[in-house]
């Protein structure tokens, strides 16, 4: 996964379009305060994506994450 700032999007969005096309996953970083603010994934990739189920919870229970998580999805799949 590539990270660029806005400026570099900016200029090269034909490529970056390309490089997604491609595969690949870019990360847009704000360059004031150096935040990760977004990710360009394949419009296939973004289709693909499962829910993921409870488990043996199934159809018992339900679960919503508020938008101001502070958590990565990587972050929270590690604990």
């Amino acid at each position: 996964m590539k990270t660029l700032t806005q400026n570099e999007v900016i200029k090269n969005i034909l490529k970056i379009l390309e490089m997604v096309k491609s595969g690949e996953e870019i990360i847009i970083k704000d360059e004031e305060n150096q935040e990760d603010v977004a990710v360009i994934i394949s419009y296939g990739n973004y289709k693909n994506k499962q829910e993921r189920p409870l488990g043996i919870l199934k159809g018992k229970a339900t679960y919503k994450i508020k938008d101001d998580f502070k958590i990565t999805d990587e972050e929270l799949l590690a604990l």
